[in-house]
């Protein structure tokens, strides 16, 4: 075909035609992928099920209560799980049920897997018997003689309640080798918010190596113990004090501020804070520390957050 004949817009058409335009990403994006099926699609198998029933998809879901603290390795062994629906896992859906306000029948019902099937931060709701996110529960708080029995409001607190020393209240945080620059600064205002909230006071490290909190974007199994599962399913994870690791899946689609189809990565840092400095989840639907995370859409802290990291630390302020 000879070109003489075409104009110069008339020829830029004809490119854009055969070569259109793409963008790698959309606006505020930090990582955006191709959503693939979620890991718990198994879930949508197992609606009605309850004791007693014999179902392919029901070793997953005791997998996945084991995960976050609703079996123990007393209760189920991953070399014997199996399908059955039996009493122990009826025990850990009714346990589930109570912790997201939902009504307590131990069958898997269409609001239960709703819950279920919503990502999530990957900390454990129930650690080692003795965490709960239920509102007025007595927890036993190990380290007092022959234990004491008290009773948290709303918020919960790790085992033990471990927390950052009085003379650690100015934080550093860093980021890992490849994490994307637009991370920056929706995470810093993430800090910024828990500061206003807090006696901690936080900045960024000159090196990642020395900073008290470390950041990076991860995937799969990636050394921590806690693997993440690829699209849906676990989001986000961090360790509480003095660990300092805050790590995000990779796989999952990021944005700094509400993008349709992503995680926005403000309010994503403002749950895991809350873990770093010592908060566990809370049965509050509407507190940061809630486990489950919304997609395209934005969160803040609630009275509940503030008013558990004010007990944690003594009402320091």
């Amino acid at each position: 075909m000879a070109l003489e004949g075409l104009s110069f817009f008339t020829f830029t058409l004809l490119l854009l035609t055969l070569f259109p335009l793409t963008s790698s990403s959309p606006p505020n994006s930090v990582h955006s992928h191709t959503k693939q099926p979620s890991q718990l699609m198994f879930l949508n198998r197992l609606h009605g099920s309850q004791k007693g029933d014999k179902l392919e998809g029901i070793h997953q879901l005791k997998k996945y209560l084991r995960h976050f603290g609703y079996l123990n390795d007393v209760q189920i062994h991953s070399e014997t799980i199996d399908d059955d629906f039996d009493e122990s896992l009826e025990s850990a859906v009714k346990t589930y049920q109570k912790n997201f306000n939902l009504k307590v029948t131990g069958a898997l019902d269409a609001v239960t897997l709703a819950q279920m099937s919503k990502p999530r931060c990957g900390v454990a709701d129930i650690i080692h018997g003795n965490t709960w996110m239920r509102s007025s529960k007595k927890r036993y708080q190990p380290g007092h003689g022959r234990g004491l029995f008290h009773t948290v409001s709303k918020f919960a607190f790790f085992e033990g309640n471990p927390k950052w020393p009085a003379s650690k209240s100015h934080l550093t945080y860093g980021f890992l080798p490849e994490t994307p620059p637009e991370t920056a600064s929706p995470i810093a205002r993430a800090f910024a918010t828990w500061a206003a909230n807090s006696h901690f006071t936080f900045s960024q490290a000159l090196s990642n190596q020395t900073a008290d909190i470390k950041i990076g974007f991860e995937t799969g199994d990636h050394g921590d113990g806690y693997p993440f599962d690829g699209v849906g399913g676990v989001i986000a994870h961090a360790f509480s004090p003095p660990d300092g690791r805050f790590h995000l899946d990779a796989d999952e689609s990021w944005a700094a501020g509400v993008v349709s189809g992503s995680f926005d990565l403000e309010t994503v840092a403002l749950h895991e804070i809350g873990h770093l400095l010592g908060l566990q989840h809370s049965s509050i639907e509407g507190a940061i520390m809630w486990p489950s995370v919304p997609e395209g859409d934005s969160k803040g802290l609630h009275a509940d957050d503030i008013a558990g990291i004010k007990a944690l630390y003594n009402n320091t302020l």
